[in-house]
Formats: C-alpha cells, structure tokens, sequence
C-alpha cells in the first residue's frame, strides 16, 4: 500500500504544477497529503528537525551574498561596458558580435550566475543593435539565450552550490569540476559561430569600418583595460580564494558581494538607492529559492517512508546495461524534465530519488555532479518552458517572434547535447582540475 502511495503522491505533485500551483505550494501540500495518509501525526514530529537543518546550514549562507553580488554587478551596467569593447576588438570577423557575446556570457557568469537578470540585460543591450546591423533573428536569439545561461555551470553558481549539498560533495570541488567544463561549453558555442560566420556570413555580417573607427589604438586599449580587469579581479577574487584554499565559499560570497559594491563605486555608479534595490532583488530571489528548499523537505520525508525510494531503485537496477544503463536513462530524464520543469524543482524532486542507486553502484559523484550541472543548463533553452526563452521574449522587440527565438535556440541545445556527450565520454574533462588541486 505505502509504495502506490508514494506513485499517487508523484502524480498528485505532477496534477498540482498542470493546475497552476506554484512550486514550492505544490510540493509541500502533496508531501502532507499523502505523508498524512500514510504516517499521520508523525510526519509533523520529523518535519520541523529537517527544515531547521535547511535553514541553519552554513554553505547555505552563499545563496543571498552571490545572488546580491550579481544582482549589483547588474544594476551597475558592467555587461554593457564589457560588451561593447569584446565587439568592438572583434568587429571585423563575421559574427563578431555574437563572439563578444559568448565571452561576455562566461565573464557575467563567473560575476552573477543570474541567469534572468543576465538574459534580460544581454537582450536590452544587444538585439536591436545585432538586428540594426544585419543579424538573423533567431540567430541573435539563440547566441544571446545561450550565452546568458552560461552562469548555470561556470562557478561560483546557484545550481553548484545546491547540488553539492544535495549530493554530499564540498561546494569548492563541485566549483572546480565545472569550470573546464563550462569554458569548454563556451568554446563550442564561439567555435558554430566562426564556422556559421564563414559559411553564411549574411546572416552574421560584421561590424562596419566607419563604426569601427571612432574608438582605435591606445583609447581602445585603456577602454578595454577598464571595462575587463574589476569583473576579471571580481572573478580572481572568489574563485582564487576557493580553489586556493584560502576562503569556503561562503567567506568568498562575502568577497565578492563586497567587490561588488567597489565595482559599482569604481564605475561611479555607486548610490544608496543601488544599494537598497539590490539588497530587495536579492533578498525575492533568495525567499524563493529557501521556500522550495524547505518545501521539498516535506516531500522528501514523505516520499522516503513510504518506499519511494526501493521503487526508484529496483527500477534503475532493471535498465538494461546495468550502471551504465542508468546513467544514460538518468541523462535522458532530466534532460526530457528540463523541456517542463525549472532546474531547482528537477534538482529537489528528481535527484534525491534516483542518487541512492548510483552512491550504492560507486559512480564518482564529482563527475556525475558536473554531468547534471551540464545538462540542468539545458532546461533553460528546452522550449516550451525554458525560462531564458520568457526572459529573452519580454525584453525582445516586438519584431522577434516566439517562433524566431525557439528556431534561433535549437543548435545551441544541440551544442549542449554534444558537451554532454564528451563529458560522458571524458570524464577527466570534470575531474582533472579537482584532482590537480588535491580535492
């Protein structure tokens, strides 16, 4: 009885999300239905201990200080500085812009790791400036959707910090797993856009001459100087304190949204009204992600005491080609599961159900962990739900169409498939900066 249970409990969550429940609402109320169906009172003995160990965790504290750290690196403009010098030294190249783009991606990302915040402020920038200059639509859609989710897997990022406590790894080794990986990712982007460059260059037509002229020589360089070294010391400063064992990543949360705030001031951005719009930002972005958290705690007791678990497994345990069978189906599910649901609800709803199979089979965790990291990225894209797609489509023209947006992202998903593919093929692309670090 208690394993249909736990099957109608899944469904029930499923009905709640069809119907418009809001996340955390619907995985809280289907984990006390079917928790009260199958324990009674003692659900609520067990609940409390385990959401006060959510709120009380330290690695926990990093959320809302590298959420406030992006959240003032936005609301400083620093993206479009950098923006517009990486175009301008690489205006001559078909789909130069595009280019700049990608690199801007991995600099935002290793800064914010906001991927709404970073996709709207890309979209503002840069579409109607690549459509005034010749770009495709749905090319410009994909490069900026792509590049914006970038901050997904290159540390330091949310989706890292959350999947390191879900799958009892140090935050600082999941950081470093997925740093060769996420560059990687960004070279295959900046790789199709050279080749898509040579091979249509209408559709990705550099930057004119005259436009080019205005700023050269040594103004471009003292320009490029101040626009890249605050975000790359930024970046230097959080991950350099944790890779180098000088900081957790928690005391380097701190850093960086410290450094932040120096940025702003640097630029001479900085004002009491940034600093009080940024701490709100980061204080919704921050209630949001602790409500699902503590949510899915009620989920979790429930669905581990009536069996759920043993169902999950003995399921993986019958896939055909055993371990390996498994992991190709677990890659394949959260990639299916990211076309519906957000990456925070596949990571607090799917993971902790199937994790148990693969720690009892021995599969190295760090690997598996920047594998997940890489193909959670996916769910940003996957239309019809990829949220970088609702981002991108408010702050877009009017002229940019869904339909320009889902075609523009389709081989940037392809592109992650195939980084997908090499990492499972290579692992050592995750694990040999953690292993050279002695972590």
């Amino acid at each position: 009885m208690d394993d249909m249970l736990a099957i109608y409990m899944l469904l029930g969550f499923m009905a709640f999300l069809l119907i418009g429940m809001p996340v955390g609402i619907g995985i809280a109320t289907a984990g006390f239905i079917f928790g009260w169906i199958g324990f009674g009172d003692f659900l609520f003995n067990l609940a409390p201990a385990r959401i006060y160990g959510v709120v009380t965790k330290y690695e926990f504290l990093a959320i809302p200080l590298f959420v406030y750290m992006g959240v003032m690196l936005e609301k400083s403009r620093v993206a479009e500085d950098m923006l517009e010098i990486i175009g301008r030294l690489s205006g001559r190249l078909n789909g130069g812009m595009g280019i700049a783009l990608i690199i801007v991606g991995v600099l935002m990302g290793a800064s914010t790791g906001i991927v709404g915040a970073t996709v709207v402020t890309l979209t503002m920038l840069t579409m109607p400036v690549l459509l005034r200059r010749g770009y495709d639509k749905g090319l410009a859609a994909g490069a900026i959707c792509a590049s914006g989710t970038l901050g997904q897997i290159i540390p330091p990022s949310l989706v890292l910090i959350l999947l390191a406590d879900i799958m009892g790894e140090s935050v600082g080794t999941l950081f470093a797993a997925s740093m060769v990986p996420g560059l990687m990712l960004a070279g295959l982007y900046i790789t199709f856009l050279l080749v898509l460059g040579q091979l249509k260059p209408e559709m990705m037509p550099p930057i004119p001459p005259a436009e080019r002229a205005d700023i050269q020589g040594w103004d471009l360089a003292k320009k490029a100087v101040m626009a890249l070294a605050p975000p790359l010391l930024l970046v230097g400063g959080v991950l350099g304190t944790i890779i180098g064992g000088l900081a957790a990543p928690t005391e380097a949360a701190g850093v960086g949204a410290a450094l932040s705030i120096m940025i702003a001031a640097l630029y001479r951005r900085l004002n009491l009204q940034m600093i009080w719009d940024a701490a709100q930002s980061a204080l919704r972005i921050s209630a949001m992600i602790f409500f699902i958290l503590i949510a899915a705690q009620v989920f979790s007791i429930a669905f581990r005491g009536l069996q759920g678990e043993d169902i999950v497994q003995d399921t993986l345990a019958l896939m055909p080609g055993g371990e390996l069978g498994a992991l190709i189906f677990l890659m394949v599910l959260l990639f299916i599961l990211g076309f519906f649901l957000e990456w925070i609800e596949i990571s607090y709803i799917a993971l902790p159900l199937l994790l148990p199979f693969f720690v009892a089979s021995g599969v190295d965790m760090v690997w598996l962990a920047a594998l997940i990291a890489l193909n959670l990225q996916t769910s940003f894209l996957t239309p019809p739900f990829g949220w970088a797609l609702f981002f991108l489509k408010g702050a877009a023209p009017p002229e940019v169409s869904t339909s320009d947006i889902y075609r523009g992202v389709l081989p940037f998903i392809a592109i992650q498939a195939l980084a997908l593919v090499l990492l499972f093929n290579f692992p050592g692309i995750a694990t040999w900066l953690p292993d050279a670090i002695g972590w």
